[in-house]
């Protein structure tokens, strides 16, 4: 068995629907999304290594989570902390538009703990649901001792965090240093926007640092993605060496209204990777994770969702 290794963190979510007569929603959030996806597209010649601190607080229902995953390596659990497990307000105001607010502590790895934990690894999964799960030196100790693919999201390494734990959107500091550290990245049109005005030089600087396909999420409309190679060549005039986007089939978009778009990226991402280790071309795995987004969105929370995502009845 392939083992593919997954850092991330638990999140307890608090969702408040667009509409204020819907109560709020309590579930598990954050990595959750990704492992569940992962659980429901991965070929079954991998298993699932989670690296998660979760906070003594919550580990034991954390771990109970878990052990409801088919994927996952035997005798695998979250790693338990004193620090307070993360915790995530989320407020709609429309499918794009919210208001977050994180409180809690897990501390992030560091490169002595990290070594350890990746050795065995076929394959890495590292998705920045806090923006803390590492620095950016670890990263890149990460990426000198890790010779095999390396996946992130980027995402909340876009956030900052005000002193009542509001998330607010921050350019990336030493974004070409972070870009590097990793094989594919993905990031989402507005976090693509903080990195310049111009997608294609901003898509060949990432390019440029050794990152070969930047994806780019894009919402109703799909992904675009950006290809570059290995050694860090790029096109003519410095471009990608190739570049598109992958549009959503008519029966894979998500409904207009309503839905719960939480963990869209999470599933997105999951499932691009899932798709890549089994050897589907880029172009199929982009379209096979928009279809499995869309999905997420008719459901609330992480819980049962792999069967959802694979058109099960639920009992969640």
């Amino acid at each position: 068995m392939k083992r593919l290794g997954v850092v991330g963190s638990m999140v307890w979510d608090t969702i408040y629907d667009r509409d204020p007569a819907q109560p709020a929603v309590e579930e598990w959030g954050g990595i959750s999304y990704s492992l569940a996806a992962l659980d429901a597209t991965l070929p079954d010649d991998w298993v699932i290594v989670p690296i998660v601190k979760v906070g003594r607080d919550l580990a034991a229902p954390a771990n109970a989570f878990l052990r409801t995953l088919r994927h996952v390596a035997p005798g695998s659990r979250f790693i338990e902390v004193p620090e307070a497990n993360n915790r995530v307000t989320l407020r709609y105001y429309s499918a794009e538009r919210r208001c977050e607010q994180m409180a809690g502590g897990v501390p992030p790895w560091t490169w002595p703990e990290l070594g350890p934990n990746v050795a065995d690894l076929d394959a890495l999964y590292v998705n920045f649901i806090s923006g803390y799960e590492m620095t950016l030196a670890t990263a890149q100790f990460l990426r000198r001792g890790f010779g095999k693919l390396i996946y992130a999201d980027l995402h909340s390494l876009f956030l900052g965090k005000e002193s009542d734990g509001t998330r607010v959107p921050q350019p990336l500091v030493d974004a070409a240093a972070w870009f590097g550290c990793f094989d594919v990245a993905q990031l989402n049109e507005a976090e693509m926007q903080q990195l310049g005005d111009d997608p294609l030089a901003a898509a060949a600087a990432a390019l440029a640092q050794g990152c070969h396909t930047l994806l780019v999420t894009l919402g109703a409309r799909g992904a675009a993605y950006f290809v570059g190679s290995s050694d860090g060549r790029m096109g003519p005039h410095g471009a990608p060496i190739r570049s598109g986007r992958v549009a959503p089939e008519q029966g894979d978009r998500a409904p207009a209204e309503g839905g719960d778009p939480t963990g869209c990226g999470d599933v997105f991402g999951a499932t691009v990777l899932a798709s890549l280790l089994a050897g589907r071309p880029l172009a199929e795995a982009l379209q096979r994770a928009t279809r499995m987004a869309a999905r997420n969105v008719t459901y609330r929370g992480a819980t049962g969702l792999r069967d959802h995502l694979l058109g099960k009845l639920t009992s969640a």
